[in-house]
Formats: C-alpha cells, structure tokens, sequence
C-alpha cells in the first residue's frame, strides 16, 4: 500500500506515538503495545429533542466530516426534567474502522 493512502493518525500513532508508549511502559514485546481498532465521532445534539431538523443538519455535517454516512442515534429511556421521551433521536455518530 503506497504512503499516500495510510491515513495521517495511523502513521503518526506508528511513528511516534507506539514507540513512546514502548519507552514509558516497558513492553518488550511490539504486540503488548495498545493499537487503534475503530475511532467512534459522535455528536450530541441538545436541542433535537424539539427541532428535528438540527438532527438531520447534524447527521450531514458529521457525514461530511467523516466521509461515511451517520447513524442517527436515539434516547434509550424517558427523563421528564430533559422533557425527553423513550426512541427519541438525540444525536449522531460514524465508527470509522480500518483505512478509514
């Protein structure tokens, strides 16, 4: 795989910052050394709870950040204080896996 597709934290985590991690813990072994398997972007959105469409204008700027498609994520039970309800959408998130 050519350097220009290795994306640009992997490279640095693989340069810089395994080697460091090596150094301050100890590991003697390179497979002791913690890796990256996903990285999870997620943005909570207050005020979905009233206005649907700051859900949706959220879930496109977080797909253009990430550049895959967001998953619009929902509330899992009800807090009246929050004047919110059960399977009510509240925010996004991309889980970016791999190359990506």
């Amino acid at each position: 795989m050519p350097d220009a597709y290795i994306p640009r934290l992997k490279t640095e985590y693989e340069k810089v910052i395994a080697p460091a991690l090596t150094k301050q813990f100890g590991y003697s072994n390179r497979f002791a050394v913690p890796e990256l398997d996903k990285i999870v972007l997620n943005m909570g959105i207050g005020e979905g709870v009233s206005d649907q469409k700051k859900v949706t204008a959220a879930a496109r700027d977080l797909t253009l950040i990430a550049g895959q498609k967001a998953v619009v994520t929902k509330s899992r039970k009800a807090i009246s204080n929050f004047k919110l309800r059960e399977h009510l959408p509240i925010g996004t998130k991309v889980t970016l896996r791999g190359a990506r």
